[in-house]
């Protein structure tokens, strides 16, 4: 049994030709293209995937529009960023799972070394962090606008191998238009958890790692000086300190996103009251 391919693409002809190239073991890779005006596609008909294209609304629709509209070869869908790359022993590991009949999960999640600057930013990126990228498309559903999270209908697994993420391929201009506009998404967010006044205490003492992140990140909404709060944990705390340079650099990018939150925030709250801006 083998393992069906998904990229969703915007413009990726940087990065694309090093993710299908560590993709040649698969024989369904498809691409669902939000209409990209630079070579993506062609990159992708030379590596023969087939193509799809659909207009980019959410990070949400546009992967349910993947996981729900397309059919796919095999039953175990792969779902890498068109900036990550895929190693042998993730590779191997995956297809072990796909050719077990009988396994009960519905998805799995894999671990990420995310590389800046040359670098493995292992301490300033809080790893590990896990995030969905295989799948059965029948049992599973994402939700949320930005930052979407996968909900499915059986156990969720764990990969013991990486994928290896290159988030800066595009250049820093890109990174920052791609933060400017999840920092909207992020400040409507945190303005209705906030008016929620609801704290996720018990989740704090959940089993799951993923829960606790969530309840860490829902808790960092109320903390003061919020970006230089998230510098500080992330460089101080987590040990961004031992990543050089580069974790240096990183953890003042990720200060800088958190701060486009909190303005946008005070922006939305003052149009609310029809003051300016």
């Amino acid at each position: 049994m083998s393992i069906s391919v998904l990229i969703m693409t915007l413009n990726e002809e940087d990065s694309l030709p090093a993710c299908l190239a560590s993709l040649t073991w698969c024989d369904d890779i498809v691409v669902l293209d939000s209409y990209s005006t630079d070579r993506t596609l062609e990159i992708a008909k030379a590596a023969g995937a087939r193509i799809f294209q659909h207009k980019y609304e959410t990070e949400t629709k546009q992967r349910m529009y993947g996981l729900k509209e397309i059919e796919f070869k095999h039953k175990w869908v792969y779902m890498p960023d068109a900036d990550e790359i895929t190693p042998d022993d993730l590779r191997d590991e995956m297809l072990a799972i796909a050719a077990d009949p009988d396994r009960p999960e519905a998805m799995f999640s894999a671990r990420y070394k995310n590389m800046f600057m040359g670098r493995w930013i292992k301490h300033s990126s809080l790893y590990p962090t896990w995030i969905t990228r295989l799948c059965r498309p029948e049992r599973i559903q994402y939700e949320r606008e930005c930052h979407s999270r996968p909900v499915g209908d059986g156990p969720t697994g764990r990969l013991k191998s990486h994928f290896v993420h290159y988030s800066f391929n595009k250049g820093m201009t890109a990174w920052f238009d791609k933060h400017n506009r999840y920092s909207g998404f992020e400040a409507r967010e945190s303005l209705q958890i906030l008016r929620s006044k609801k704290i996720p205490w018990t989740s704090f003492f959940s089993a799951t790692p993923e829960a606790r992140r969530r309840a860490l990140k829902e808790l960092s909404y109320r903390v003061p000086f919020r970006p230089a709060a998230r510098f500080a944990y992330m460089y101080f705390l987590r040990g961004g300190f031992l990543d050089g340079w580069q974790g240096y650099h990183y953890c003042r990018l990720i200060a800088s996103y958190e701060y486009m939150i909190v303005i946008k925030m005070r922006e939305l709250q003052r149009r609310e009251l029809g003051l300016s801006v």
